[in-house]
């Protein structure tokens, strides 16, 4: 399969749901974007290492990452953007420490975050492209073609934030004990994300 390599155009925030954030990735050679829906400690993550004059006052959790990877001699060569299965990307992470190659798998926001510290190209497949790639003007000429583009990525966020409300709203109903076992099934499968929100469930149970 084909890679095509992607470069950063933005982070763009939703007005109507708290907390929603759209990493748009533009294919280089081309007119389609690929927006991914994050979190917010990754927004901040990314956009910090966007901005070279942005200086946390202790470093977040990618920028020691990086410097431990430094500390080893681990240098990030890319990141692959691999699969897509029911809206959740998946990325894997080339890393190499002297002549020995590592793929390591990593949530795509992770994976974004660290290539933008180690200056790592980021790839994805055409055929993930032509399954989620979206055609938005990268400078509106227009007023209207400015609403359309902020229309199509306030649609995929409303869409995410919905998905995400409705889960929560099918955990109110499950007992402590289904909750528990949901959670540890979530770690075994690796689902990280689907465990942070059983944990926030089961949080709200034990106050």
């Amino acid at each position: 399969m084909s890679l095509v390599r992607l470069n950063i155009k933005g982070i763009s925030y939703s007005q109507t749901q708290n907390g929603a954030y759209a990493l748009i990735l533009s294919e280089e050679d081309g007119e389609r974007k690929l927006p991914i829906v994050i979190g917010a400690f990754e927004a901040q993550s990314i956009a910090i290492a966007l901005e070279n004059e942005i200086r946390p006052p202790r470093p977040l959790t990618h920028d020691l990452f990086k410097t431990f990877a430094d500390r080893f001699g681990i240098v990030v060569k890319q990141v692959i953007i691999h699969k897509l299965v029911d809206g959740v990307f998946y990325s894997s992470i080339i890393a190499e420490r002297g002549a020995d190659e590592e793929i390591l798998d990593a949530r795509t926001s992770d994976a974004i975050a660290l290539a933008l510290r180690f200056n790592a190209p980021i790839f994805t497949y055409k055929d993930i492209l032509n399954q989620a790639g979206i055609h938005l003007q990268t400078t509106p000429v227009n007023h209207d073609d400015s609403e359309q583009q902020d229309g199509a990525i306030a649609k995929l966020l409303d869409q995410d934030t919905e998905e995400l409300e409705q889960k929560r709203h099918n955990y109110a109903k499950h007992t402590l004990k289904e909750l528990k076992e949901l959670l540890s099934q979530a770690i075994t499968q690796e689902d990280y994300e689907t465990a942070a929100r059983l944990r926030d469930e089961l949080s709200k149970r034990n106050k």
